[in-house]
Formats: C-alpha cells, structure tokens, sequence
C-alpha cells in the first residue's frame, strides 16, 4: 500500500466532506500541519467541526479555515490570539466547545483507545460540569466525560518513513499522536520521508498503523506566535 501522496491537495481530495469531524494537531503554532489546513480551505468543503487545542491565528493555521466560515464548530481548550474567532463566537456565528487541555488530550487518547467515556475531577463545580453525570468516587466528587473522535485526522511529524511510522520533533509532538489515534483516517505532513527500515523502532513515536497517508512539506514556515526579545538597557 502506497502511503506517500504527491501533495496535500492530492491527499485531501477523496477524504474530506462537507459536515465532517477533523482532529488537528497542534499547539498555538507549534506542530500543526500547516500545508494540510491550507489544502483543505482549498477544498471548499464546509459546516465542519474541528477538534483542536486552539483554533491558530488570525490568517494562519486553522484561522484561515475561519476566515472563510469553513468551521462551524470548535472543541478546544484555549480560544485567544485570533479576532476572528472572537468575532464569530460574540456574534453567534461559530459554536464552540471549551474544554480543559488535560481533559481535551484524555478525551482524543480514550476515544482513540476505544474508550467511550471516563471520569476526572477537573471542572466539577464550574460551568463545565453543567449537563454532566457527577458521581463520588472515596469522598471526592468526578464529572463524566465522553472520548472524542474524528473521521479524518491532519497531524505534523518531523520525519516518516514510507509506511507511516512517525518521528515528531520535542514539543511538536504535543496534541499530535492522539489527533492521529482519534481518527478513522490519518493523514501526516512531514519534513523528510525516508525508506521503511531506515528509523530506529526504539524511535517512532507513532507506529504507521494510525496512518494512512503521508505528504511531504520540506519548507515549513514554524511561525511564532508572541516573539519577545531582550529589551537592552
């Protein structure tokens, strides 16, 4: 099975649909598959629900997606950097699902794992807890959260070999590995592509069984979202 595509539009092009669900890793800028999010606002597909730790910035990563209302839903856990999605959310336009990062993180990893629910004690007694089961557990209370899963999942990896397996580079690994395990169908942006044999086993960080496609991105852009330098005296 030929798992490396020539481009991301080619990737994307018998995948996605209108009214989907899609994991996209990340975190703020760091470790998203940026080549993959502009490939899929190509597309013009709409009304999707995009599961991610934050929704990027105004004109890049999945803030481009919101530029051209392609998402109608957000499940993330932090909503700050991008007017846009202020905008949206303020106006009615966009729906938005906040949750906190650790449960976000638990919520893909159970899903993936083929766990449908779990208790955890973050949030009981806030506006999270509305709506959901409460049960004791040796004297403290626990609120019920169900995993999440989506039908294709857009993560970023540092290198790959040709049957999917994947090496994320320090902290781009973050929301990655569980958007892949979450998703029906995987598709992963790497910077380099090497034969199968050629990545240590000790390693991979991700075994290529999450992933089903592969696109290459050579000239990431890694963006900085706040670039604070020394002010000299």
């Amino acid at each position: 099975m030929n798992k490396v595509y020539a481009s991301a539009a080619e990737a994307l092009r018998d995948i996605v649909q209108d009214g989907q669900t899609l994991a996209v890793g990340g975190f703020g800028l760091c470790g998203i598959p940026e080549a993959l999010i502009a490939a899929l606002k190509d597309t013009g597909v709409k009304n999707l629900t995009c599961i991610s730790n934050n929704a990027g910035v105004d004109g890049f990563g999945l803030g481009v997606l919101l530029e051209t209302k392609q998402i109608k839903k957000m499940i993330a856990s932090y909503v700050g950097e991008n007017k846009e999605f202020e905008r949206q959310f303020l106006s009615g336009e966009l729906e938005v699902e906040l949750t906190p990062q650790g449960t976000l993180a638990e919520k893909l990893r159970a899903g993936g794992a083929g766990i449908p629910a779990f208790f955890t004690a973050t949030g009981v007694g806030t506006l999270i807890a509305e709506g959901k089961e409460l049960r004791e557990f040796n004297g403290k209370e626990y609120i019920l959260e169900h995993a999440l899963t989506a039908d294709v999942g857009l993560v970023k990896a540092y290198k790959a070999d040709k049957a999917g397996n994947l090496i994320f580079r320090k902290t781009a690994q973050n929301f990655n590995p569980v958007c892949a395990t979450a998703a029906k169908v995987c598709i992963a942006e790497v910077e380099e592509i090497v034969e199968i044999g050629a990545l240590d086993p000790d390693d991979i960080h991700l075994p290529g069984i999450y992933v089903q496609r592969i696109i290459l991105n050579t000239t990431p852009e890694k963006r900085i979202e706040q670039l604070t330098l020394k002010v000299e005296a």
